[in-house]
């Protein structure tokens, strides 16, 4: 059977579908190939997004002997034969690197001198954003881009030019799943329209499921998917949008996360960002995470789907986040005050405030420092009027 991923992958910048803010003519990548000044670079973005077809497309524009290595067979020994091959050559080559978050450090030691000296142009893709796995002295060499998982339109647009190539027959529904379940990978859609193809070129979605019964996602496992995914359902607890929390908490789960992680940022989340607007967040956030740890899946998701929605009706403050940070900056400022007298250890001069009826007037600070700003939501702002009262009780003692 024909690979079609290779039969359509696009020979130039306008061909390529998608990544408009690289292959666009107006595109700083574009014009640095297509000006010859292109230096050390690293792709990284979701797979089947073109990581691989751009390498070849800037090794064509630039006119450089093309080599490309896989980081987790890739021997020293081949590049050092590359190295010297090209020694005294007028022409440098273009070394692409797929998996490039797999470089070993003495790997990345063995290129360093030939990136230093322009010897040779190295270029590498990644599934994960490479500045976390590379050396800082080849992040320092290197120029860094990010590729997309690629829209609707645009599958749509790479779909309809191969089903005109092949002449095949798919139907509206097909179509929808082709696009749909390949999660912006152009290669899983075309993967699954060949092998469909070959059965019947007729193609429908019953075909279709029979080959791919569920939708294609990323693991979260993936790094940078992994963070991405947590972030967005923190933002969206923190939004109150309890549709957007539900759905990437299911990406979550579906993406293999475990749910003690998963409980901990919940935990998290309800002191930082809901506090004392509502006390109860917090309570219930940690009894979620006692509960996954014993549970597990897949009973879990339900007390993860509880917190989450509760977490995303709840009022919001930071308040508490905030005091702490402004009272530990102070700290670490210098604002190093004494102890008052009456507060320190043993003393007898301490006023009990439960033998004044639960307050009384005295120094809990040598000088006057105010960190806690309470907000007008939820609970917080019954204890803000609280606090208010104790003031005035307090500016009429003095």
């Amino acid at each position: 059977m024909a690979d079609w991923t290779r039969q359509f992958r696009p020979k130039n910048f306008d061909e390529v579908v998608g990544q408009e803010h690289l292959c666009a003519k107006e595109a700083p990548l574009r014009q640095l190939c297509e000006n010859a000044a292109l230096g050390h670079s690293f792709f990284y973005g979701p797979p089947g997004t073109g990581k691989t077809t751009l390498a070849r497309i800037i090794a064509s524009v630039m006119d450089l002997p093309f080599y490309e290595f896989n980081a987790t067979s890739l021997k020293i020994e081949q590049l050092r034969k590359i190295f010297e091959q090209y020694a005294h050559a007028l022409q440098r080559p273009l070394i692409f690197i797929d998996e490039v978050h797999r470089l070993a450090k003495n790997q990345q030691e063995v290129l360093l001198p030939v990136m230093e000296t322009n010897a040779v142009l190295v270029l590498g893709a990644s599934t994960e954003n490479p500045f976390f796995s590379l050396t800082a002295a080849m992040r320092s060499r290197s120029l860094l881009f990010e590729l997309t998982a690629l829209q609707e339109d645009e599958l749509k647009q790479l779909l309809e030019q191969v089903i005109v190539a092949k002449q095949l027959h798919v139907d509206d529904e097909a179509r929808e799943y082709l696009i749909g379940s390949s999660g912006g990978d152009a290669r899983a859609m075309l993967n699954l329209l060949e092998c469909a193809s070959a059965v019947n070129v007729h193609v429908n979605v019953t075909l279709l499921q029979s080959l791919r019964p569920q939708a294609l996602s990323h693991g979260s496992s993936e790094a940078g998917v992994h963070y991405d995914l947590a972030s967005a359902l923190i933002k969206s607890i923190r939004g109150s949008d309890a549709d957007a929390a539900i759905y990437y908490l299911a990406r979550l789960i579906e993406g293999g996360e475990p749910p003690e992680f998963i409980a901990r940022r919940l935990v998290i989340l309800a002191s930082e960002d809901i506090g004392n607007a509502n006390p109860q967040a917090l309570m219930l956030a940690t009894s979620a995470m006692t509960g996954v740890a014993n549970i597990g899946y897949p009973e879990a998701r339900i007390i993860l789907a509880q917190a989450v929605i509760y977490l995303c009706g709840s009022p919001k403050s930071n308040a508490s986040y905030l005091a702490i940070n402004r009272a530990q900056k102070a700290v670490r400022d210098g604002v190093l005050l004494e102890v008052p007298p009456t507060i320190r250890q043993h003393n007898n001069h301490y006023k009990y405030p439960h033998d004044f009826g639960g307050w009384v007037s005295q120094e809990y600070l040598s000088r006057p420092l105010h960190f806690v700003e309470l907000k007008e939501v939820g609970y917080e702002k019954k204890m803000k009027v609280w606090f208010q009262e104790l003031q005035e009780r307090a500016d009429t003692t003095t």
